[in-house]
């Protein structure tokens, strides 16, 4: 019997109001939220697999330069661009993941191929990018991940004892502060298709000025990412605290060991994460196509078609 199909996307959670983001901004967001959707859903509404669609949707957003992923993403304190990708399959507890690679035009697809071509997990920087080139990946020059934004921010921070979770608006930058930062950088999908499989898969280019190599939660299977038969979860937030608390999986746990419903188990996962000063957001689908968008912050950029084939993409509004 074939099951409802649904979709959700984020952008990444913020104090969007602090943003200064004009309505054409606001709009320009939404835009690539959507854009994401129609894509994911054209393949769950044509029979195909939910791992496809929630690749397929972070494809979009990592070529969309306002996205903290792939094309978009911020620059290290050392002015390089490091990206991270996840993405788990809920039917098999297949998943694969990359950090910290370079080359690769869409992060993501590096990750399926981990997932489906190796005997891995995650795999990290060169590494990483030598395995995909052996499976038949072509890479790109860096300059390809170039943009002026990144670039005029990063100039900004260089020499400040400051970093941020992606892209500010403002003219100075804030030193650092955990309860101040402004935008938690990362998009995500999850999504269920018609037979009933759950799929998650979130992208990233990190922290704004970040150093020594560090890696968030985005490719951590259980902290950033994870799906099984219960639930699929794409977080956004500060990485450390997600990791920490290993979020997302405490969501599906919530739901198996204390038989909550989807909305309880991610608004007391969020709570749990307002409880060590963190903040952020997340997105998540159960087996019976309900989808949870909540977030501790004063907006996400997120959308989703439900399993009644209805749409929406939200910035503020809860």
């Amino acid at each position: 019997m074939e099951q409802p199909i649904a979709i959700a996307i984020h952008g990444g959670a913020s104090d969007i109001a602090n943003m200064g983001l004009t309505p054409e901004q606001e709009q320009a967001y939404k835009d690539g939220i959507s854009a994401a959707l129609d894509s994911g859903y054209a393949i769950l509404k044509s029979g195909g697999s939910s791992l496809d669609a929630v690749e397929a949707a972070i494809r979009v957003l990592e070529d969309n330069p306002l996205f903290n992923a792939g094309k978009g993403s911020v620059y290290t304190h050392d002015g390089r661009i490091e990206m991270d990708a996840a993405i788990m399959d809920g039917s098999t507890l297949r998943c694969g993941a990359i950090a910290g690679v370079r080359k690769v035009k869409n992060p993501i697809s590096g990750a399926r191929l981990v997932m489906d071509s190796s005997r891995y997990v995650l795999l990290f920087g060169k590494g990483a990018e030598r395995f995909l080139v052996k499976e038949g990946m072509e890479l790109v020059d860096t300059s390809y991940f170039r943009t002026d934004f990144r670039w005029q921010q990063h100039l900004k921070m260089i020499n400040k004892d400051s970093m941020q979770l992606d892209n500010d608006s403002r003219a100075e930058v804030d030193p650092i502060d955990e309860r101040k930062m402004n935008k938690y950088g990362t998009v995500g999908c999850v999504a269920i298709d018609r037979q009933g499989h759950l799929a998650a898969a979130t992208s990233t280019g990190g922290l704004a000025n970040k150093r020594w190599r560090r890696i968030g939660d985005s490719p951590i299977i259980g902290a950033g990412t994870y799906a099984d038969s219960l639930c699929a979860v794409s977080c956004t937030g500060k990485g450390e605290d997600f990791m920490r608390l290993v979020l997302a999986k405490g969501v599906s746990d919530r739901m198996r060991y204390r038989n909550d419903s989807l909305h309880i188990a991610a608004k007391d996962a969020l709570a749990e994460l307002i409880n060590v000063q963190g903040r952020g957001g997340l997105i998540a689908i159960d087996g019976a196509g309900h989808v949870v968008m909540d977030f501790t912050t004063s907006g996400m950029f997120r959308g989703c078609i439900d399993k009644a084939g209805h749409k929406q993409v939200l910035i503020f509004t809860k």
